[in-house]
C-alpha cells in the first residue's frame, strides 16, 4: 500500500481557517481536470458490462483505515468478480480529496467521507451519494474516537477546549462533532485548533507533541490507548448516532451516461456490504494483511455497522450542525445528492 503523507497545518484562530479552508476546497473541487495519477479512464461506453459478461476495470478511491477492509475481503471473496467488475482500489486521504478525481474520470467511484460531496453539492459540481457503505455504532465502542495520550490530563470532551486536536481532513465530520460534542459538555468549541494529519500519523504526531489529541479510527485508535492513552470522546456516537461514516459516490455524469456500470457496482457493493457483516474473520484478516498488523491486533478492531441504505436524516442531522458552526454556509440540496441505488 503507497505511503500517505500527512499535512500538518497550524493556522489563525479556529472560525477564520474554516471559512479559509472552505475557499480553497472550493479551488480544489473547481480544478477538477486535476489528478495525480496519469492512467486513463476505466470506463466502458454505456451498454457494456454485465449485460454483455464483459468484465470492467473500475478505480475505487478509499481511505487505508479498517474500515476498507470490507471492500478488500470482498474483492478476494471474488464479489465484484461475479458481477464483472475487476477492482483497483486508490488511496485516498479523504472524500474531498478523492472529488477532482471522479470529475476527471481518473477513478469512476470513491468511498469517503460525507463532507466531500458536501461541498461539491453546493457548488453544483455534479457529485452524487449513490449508497452508503458503513455507519458509526449507536452503542458500544464505535469506530472512531478522539484519543490523548498518556498523561496528558485530557479525560472529557470539554477538555478539548484550547487545545491542538488533529483529524484527517478539516472543516468534514470530525471537526464537526467534536465541537459539537465539546459544546454539549460545556466547553468552549470556538478555542480549539484544528490540525490536519493523515489517519497513519496521528499516533507519531501525538508522541512527538506536535498535537495534545487526535479524532481517529482503528487501527491508530487502538494503538494510542494500547500504548496507556485515553478514549476522550467518540464524537459521532455522542452527537449523531448511526451517523454514516464512510459513503459511496460518483458523478452524476456517469449515472447518466453509464447506468449499466452504477447498476453493476451498486449490486456488487451492496452484496459486499451484507456479505461483510455476516464474514467479520474474512474483513479481519482483510485489515491486518491491507494495513499491515498483527492478526490480534486486527482482531481487537471495532468495525462499524456495514449496510447500502443511506440514512438521510442523519446526513441532514450533519450538514445541519455544520451550518451551526459555520463550517458549511447552508446545507446541501439532498434530493439532488442522495440518488439511491
Amino acid at each position: 500500500m503507497p505511503e500517505v503523507q500527512s499535512a500538518v497545518t497550524k493556522g489563525p484562530p479556529m472560525m477564520k481557517r474554516l471559512s479559509r479552508l472552505a475557499l480553497l476546497a472550493a479551488a480544489a473541487l473547481a480544478l477538477s481536470a486535476c489528478t495525480d495519477s496519469a492512467a486513463p479512464t476505466a470506463a466502458a461506453p454505456s451498454g457494456s458490462g454485465s449485460a454483455t459478461g464483459e468484465v470492467r476495470q473500475v478505480r475505487v478511491a478509499a481511505l487505508p483505515i479498517a474500515e476498507t477492509g470490507a471492500l478488500w475481503a470482498a474483492i478476494d471473496a471474488g464479489i465484484f468478480t461475479k458481477h464483472n467488475l475487476d477492482v483497483e482500489v486508490v488511496p485516498a486521504q479523504g472524500g474531498a480529496q478523492a472529488i477532482p478525481a471522479l470529475l476527471s474520470g481518473d477513478i469512476q467511484f470513491a468511498i469517503g467521507q460525507p463532507f466531500g460531496p458536501f461541498r461539491a453539492d453546493l457548488q453544483n459540481l455534479g457529485i452524487v451519494m449513490i449508497g452508503d457503505y458503513a455507519d458509526s455504532n449507536t452503542e458500544g465502542p464505535d469506530v472512531n474516537a478522539v484519543v490523548a495520550p498518556a498523561g496528558s490530563g485530557i479525560t472529557g470532551p470539554a477538555d478539548l477546549a484550547g487545545k491542538r486536536v488533529s483529524v484527517n481532513s478539516l472543516g468534514a465530520a470530525g471537526d464537526v462533532t467534536i465541537m459539537k460534542a465539546v459544546q454539549d459538555a460545556g466547553g468552549d468549541p470556538a478555542s480549539i485548533q484544528f490540525v490536519e494529519v493523515a489517519f497513519p500519523d496521528a499516533p507519531a504526531q501525538l508522541d512527538a507533541g506536535s498535537i495534545d489529541a487526535a479524532w481517529v479510527p482503528d487501527p491508530f485508535m487502538s494503538k494510542v490507548i494500547a500504548a496507556g492513552g485515553t478514549k476522550v470522546v467518540s464524537p459521532y456516537q455522542a452527537t449523531i448516532p448511526g451517523l454514516p461514516v464512510l459513503t459511496n459516490i460518483t458523478t452524476q455524469k456517469t449515472l447518466d451516461q453509464d447506468p449499466q456500470l452504477v447498476a453493476d457496482y451498486s449490486a456488487a457493493m451492496e452484496e459486499a456490504l451484507t456479505w461483510a457483516a455476516d464474514n467479520e474473520p474474512a474483513v479481519r484478516d482483510a485489515i491486518a494483511t491491507n494495513l499491515k498488523i498483527p492478526a490480534d491486533a486486527a482482531a481487537g478492531i471495532t468495525l462499524p455497522t456495514f449496510r447500502w441504505q443511506l440514512d438521510t436524516q442523519n446526513l441532514q442531522k450533519l450538514a445541519d450542525t455544520a451550518v451551526e458552526f459555520t463550517v458549511l454556509d447552508k446545507a446541501p440540496d439532498f434530493d439532488r445528492l442522495v440518488k439511491q441505488q
